[in-house]
């Protein structure tokens, strides 16, 4: 999931690289943050996007992140995990995004998105589709369990201080997200 060289995310990113450049210089910030920082922003991509579901939207929520990161730099500590900080400022700015905008009117039948949408050119898209489709259908809170630790790759634990619940209780989700998509997709 890589980063449109002209797109506005991307701008924000070559903005964000030149200011941790010099901050670095002045040891404003530990050594490798930008580094780790700049390498994290496909994979908070594709954590905002699972939750949007809009790319210009997870863009915003990605630059939203990473501004927030950068006027909270000071307050990481090194040696903590960067990608669960980062996930937990995504999350809360997500929710936070959400509460401001619930008297939006919402496409629910899905007229918009059926003028804007391609049908897949191959069959292996119509695979990827279904796939993503059942994991749509998911509750929230299981599909966001499963995204966090089977597709962002992040331990229980760091997945349980992001969603803000016991590692047990993500486990539970995950391993009932996963039974759910066996099921839906028709393999159990």
């Amino acid at each position: 999931m890589a980063v449109d060289v002209g797109s506005r995310l991307a701008a924000v990113l070559d903005r964000l690289s030149a200011a941790l450049d010099a901050a670095e210089a002045g040891g404003q910030v530990p050594d490798a943050f930008k580094d780790d920082l700049i390498a994290l922003v496909p994979r908070l991509r594709r954590y905002a996007l699972s939750l949007t579901f809009d790319g210009a939207e997870a863009d915003d929520l990605v630059q939203f992140t990473l501004l927030k990161a950068w006027e909270h730099r000071e307050r990481y500590e090194p040696g903590t995990r960067l990608v669960a900080w980062l996930f937990t400022i995504l999350r809360n700015g997500f929710i936070n995004g959400r509460r401001k905008r619930r008297l939006e009117i919402a496409d629910p039948d899905g007229l918009h998105a059926a003028t804007v949408s391609e049908p897949a050119a191959q069959d292996h898209a119509l695979g990827l589709k279904e796939v993503q489709a059942a994991i749509d259908r998911l509750e929230p809170a299981y599909r966001e369990a499963l995204l966090l630790v089977a597709i962002d790759g992040l331990p229980y634990e760091a997945a349980a201080a992001v969603i803000g619940c016991p590692a047990g209780t993500v486990k539970s989700r995950v391993s009932r997200a996963r039974e759910r998509l066996l099921r839906d997709l028709g393999e159990a």
